[in-house]
Parts: C-alpha cells; structure tokens; sequence
C-alpha cells in the first residue's frame, strides 16, 4: 500500500487516481502563481492534472487549482503553453545530452542506415520538415517494425516523434537544418525517449474512443508506429 501511495495521485479535474506517469504536476510559486513542476521534484503543494494540454486548459477554466489548494491563486490563462514549452524544453536538453554521449544521429543517410541496421530506439521528425522526405523514412521504420512484429528481426518496436521544429531541433544540438534524427541506445538516449513520450502524450489528439492512439495529420496509426503530435 505504501508503494501505491507513492505512485498514485488524483488529478485535481477529473478527480481520478492515475499513476504519476500518466499525471504533469503544479505548485504554487512564491508569488501566488501556478507554475508547471515538469520534473515533479520542488518543494511546495503540488496539484496533479491529466497529462494532457486540453486537460490542463480545462483545470484553467474551471479554477481547478485553487479548488485543489483550498484558496486563491494566480493562474496563468496561457498555462497550458507554458507548460508545454517547458516540456518541449527538457525534451531539448535531453536530446543535447544525447548527442554529447554519442547516442544521438541526424542527416537523411545517417538515419535511414540506423534504421535498416535496427540501430535505432525512435525517429525524430522536424514538424517542418518536407513530407516526401518523412515519408521515406517511416516506409523503412515501419519495414523495420514489421519485421520485428513478424519475429524476422529482433528488438522492440521504434516509435517515430514529430515534436520539436527543425530551428528548435537545430538550436537545441548545435546543428544546423535538422530534419531527420534518430535516437540510439544508451542512458542518455533513453531518458530523451522518456521525455519525449511525455510531450507526444501532452500534445496529443485523442482518438474518439479515447484509445492509446494518436492522431497524426488525419491518419490513426499504433501508438508504437507513430507518435506524432
């Protein structure tokens, strides 16, 4: 019991009990105001909400902060984007940690080899980037992950993210037009995986029936195939 204590909150919205995986947390700041505690570790009250932007806009609306806390509180109206920068920001940082520790690639013939290799944990997409381009690189992803589906290869299946823009992937990495990238095996590639599940999820449209899938320009794929924004 006292391991779910420490694992389970209950968003201040819905009023469920959710892992703290599926939860972003909230603490008041010095000032009064709402701010987002997106490594969920500073010191204060905290309010845990959905892992999700609309529902962050929603606790905005219906004052669920200061209903949380019992007493009023400044609560940014741009909160949900707010957030949402901070997230795409850790995202950064990681991916940046990533490439110090060699654990990072991009360039188009860098990826794709990554991929046909199966050397690959995810592919990063630039949200700007030309969909000629982005289609290839999923046609070989998704040849890669079939072919671990159907037992010919090993491994498990690689996401594919379409978070961040080229001049951010670019000013995060030091590099210049990055379009295509790839996440490699180690630690640091890792946690940059880990922190960029969160954000797809954060930024993520959910499909009518409310599956684990996400809705990425008109077309539903697997969550594991395709974890765009």
């Amino acid at each position: 019991m006292a391991r779910r204590a420490e694992t389970i909150r209950t968003c201040a919205l819905t009023r469920l009990e959710k892992p703290v995986e599926d939860l972003i947390r909230f603490v008041l700041g010095p000032d009064g105001t709402i701010v987002p505690d997106t490594d969920a570790k500073a010191e204060g009250r905290g309010v845990w909400i959905t892992l999700s932007k609309a529902a962050v806009e929603e606790a905005v609306r219906k004052k669920a902060f200061a209903r949380s806390l019992k007493e009023n509180v400044t609560v940014p109206a741009d909160l949900a984007d707010l957030t949402q920068l901070r997230l795409e920001q850790r995202f950064a940082s990681a991916l940046a940690m990533a490439r110090k520790a060699g654990q990072f690639t991009s360039g188009g013939m860098k990826v794709k080899s990554a991929i046909e290799a199966g050397q690959l944990i995810a592919l990063l997409s630039a949200t700007d980037g030309a969909e000629d381009g982005k289609n290839k690189m999923l046609g070989a992803l998704r040849a890669l992950n079939h072919a671990r589906r159907e037992g010919s290869a090993v491994g498990p299946q690689v996401p594919h993210f379409e978070l961040l823009s080229s001049m951010q992937l670019g000013l995060a990495l030091g590099l210049e037009n990055v379009i295509h990238a790839a996440l490699m095996t180690g630690a640091a590639a890792q946690s940059a995986l880990e922190k960029a599940k969160r954000l797809a999820r954060y930024t993520a449209i959910p499909t009518d029936n409310h599956t684990d899938r996400l809705k990425a320009s008109g077309v539903l794929l697997p969550v594991e195939q395709d974890e765009r924004r």
